[in-house]
C-alpha cells in the first residue's frame, strides 16, 4: 500500500520526544516533514496558537493534529496509525 496521508512533524532540538517521533515514523518507512523549528520562538508560538498543542513535537497528519510522540506511539500500538496513513 502506498502512504496517501502527508505527515509534517514541528520540531526543535533538543527534544527527546521529537527524537523518538523521527524515529519511530523513520522505523515504519514513512514519508514526512519536518519544520525544524529551534532558534525560532516566533514560529514556534505561531504553530502552537495554530494547533492549540503546547509542546513539540506537533504532529500533524492531513493537516489535522495528532498530538506528540505519546500519541503517535498510542496510535501506532493500537494499530490505527495505518487507518489514518493510507487510503483503502
Amino acid at each position: 500500500m502506498k502512504q496517501t496521508a502527508k505527515i509534517v512533524i514541528y520540531t526543535k532540538d533538543p527534544c527527546p520526544y521529537c527524537d523518538r517521533a523521527i524515529n519511530l515514523l523513520e522505523e515504519k518507512k514513512l514519508d514526512f516533514s519536518e519544520i525544524d523549528l529551534t532558534d525560532k520562538p516566533d514560529e514556534i508560538q505561531k504553530i502552537k496558537d495554530q494547533t492549540g498543542w503546547r509542546t513539540v513535537p506537533i504532529i500533524l497528519i492531513n493537516d489535522q493534529v495528532i498530538g506528540g510522540y505519546m500519541d503517535l506511539k498510542a496510535l501506532d500500538e493500537e494499530g490505527k496509525l495505518e487507518s489514518l496513513l493510507y487510503s483503502r
